[in-house]
C-alpha cells in the first residue's frame, strides 16, 4: 500500500508539473524566451514533492493541500500573461489575427508531406494545430485543464490522516461543482465585447478568479461533522468547534466563491449595460445562494443559542 501512495503523490505532482511546463511554454511562444524564468516557480512544487515523499509517504494533509496551492501559484502566473497578451494585443488585430490561426474544433489543419515527421506525420499534424490555434482556444484550454487537472491530481493524491473515502468522495464532486462554476464566470463575463475593451475590469475578474482558485487547496468540507454529537459537545464547547465545518463552508461561499462572483456580475450589468439570459440567471443564482447561506448562519446561531 505505501508503494502504490508514493506513485500516486508522484503521479498527481508530475502532471502539475507537466500542465505548468506547457503553460510556461505557451507563454514563451507568444511572448520572448526569457519569460522562461517562470518555470522557477515551479522549483517550489518539486522541493514540496521531495519532502511530503520522504517524511510523509505521499500522504496529504486533511484540511490543507500544500501540493494543490503550490501548483496555482506555478501555473496561474502564465494564464495571467496570456491573458494580458490577449486581451492588449491579439484582441485588437482580430481581422489577421483570424487568418493566422484555427480554432480547436476546425478539422481542415493542412499540413506539407514533404515537411512532414518521418513516420508519424500524426504527430505533425498535432504541433502544426498547436501552433496555429488561436490565442482564445490556448487561453481557454489552459483553463479547462487546469480545473481537470485540479480535480485529477486530489483524486490521486493519498488520503491526509483523519479523511475517509467517503469523505474524498463528497470532496471530488463538490469540486466538479466549483470547476464548472468558475469556468462559467471566466467564459461569460470575459466574452462580452464592453469587458474586453475595459483593462481595469478583465484584470478585477481575473483577480477575483485567481481568489475563487484558493477553494481548491482547502479541504474544509471534509472537516469532521461527527462532533455535532452531545456527547462530544459538552454545554461549554464554541459556536466554532460546534459547527466548524459549516461555518467554514459558509464563510468561503460569501467571500471566495458565490459572494465575489455575484458582485462582478452586478457590476458588469450595472455599470456597462451587459444583459443577456444566461448572465441574469447565474446572477441570480448566486444571489439565491448568497441568502441561503446567510439564512443557514442565522438557523445554526439560533440552534446553538436554544441549546446553550
Amino acid at each position: 500500500m505505501s508503494f502504490v501512495q508514493i506513485v500516486c503523490a508522484l503521479s498527481a505532482r508530475l502532471l502539475f508539473i507537466l500542465h505548468s511546463l506547457i503553460a510556461v511554454g505557451r507563454v514563451i511562444f507568444v511572448k520572448h524566451s526569457w519569460y522562461s524564468f517562470l518555470t522557477l516557480l515551479i522549483l517550489p512544487l518539486v522541493i514540496e514533492m521531495v519532502i511530503t515523499l520522504k517524511r510523509r509517504r505521499g500522504k496529504d494533509y486533511k484540511w490543507f493541500s500544500p501540493a494543490i496551492l503550490l501548483y496555482l501559484i506555478s501555473v496561474i502566473p502564465s494564464i495571467w500573461i496570456l491573458e494580458d497578451h490577449y486581451y492588449r494585443y491579439d484582441i485588437k488585430d482580430t481581422t489577421n489575427l483570424t487568418q493566422k490561426c484555427q480554432q480547436l474544433d476546425e478539422s481542415n489543419i493542412s499540413t506539407n508531406p514533404g515537411s512532414q515527421t518521418r513516420g508519424i506525420p500524426h504527430l505533425d499534424k498535432g504541433l502544426r494545430l498547436l501552433n496555429s490555434t488561436c490565442s482564445d482556444a490556448w487561453k481557454l484550454g489552459l483553463h479547462q485543464t487546469l480545473l481537470l487537472t485540479l480535480i485529477i491530481g486530489k483524486w490521486l493524491l493519498p488520503i491526509g490522516i483523519g479523511i475517509s473515502k467517503d469523505q474524498l468522495s463528497q470532496l471530488l464532486l463538490i469540486f466538479v461543482g466549483i470547476a464548472a462554476d468558475i469556468l462559467e464566470f471566466t467564459s461569460e463575463t470575459l466574452s462580452e465585447d464592453k469587458v474586453k475593451t475595459n483593462t481595469v475590469l478583465v484584470y478585477t475578474i481575473l483577480a477575483v478568479w485567481t481568489w475563487s482558485m484558493l477553494q481548491f487547496p482547502l479541504h474544509v468540507a471534509v472537516i469532521n461533522t461527527e462532533s455535532s454529537d452531545a456527547c462530544q459537545n459538552p454545554p461549554s464547547s464554541s459556536l466554532l468547534s460546534t459547527h466548524k465545518a459549516d461555518i467554514w463552508n459558509i464563510i468561503i461561499s460569501l467571500f471566495i466563491h458565490d459572494g465575489p462572483f455575484f458582485v462582478v456580475r452586478m457590476v458588469v450589468m450595472c455599470s456597462y449595460g451587459v444583459i443577456h439570459q444566461m448572465l441574469v440567471f447565474f446572477t441570480i443564482k448566486n444571489c439565491l445562494v448568497v441568502t441561503l447561506q446567510l439564512y443557514r448562519l442565522y438557523v445554526i446561531i439560533e440552534e446553538y443559542r436554544t441549546s446553550h
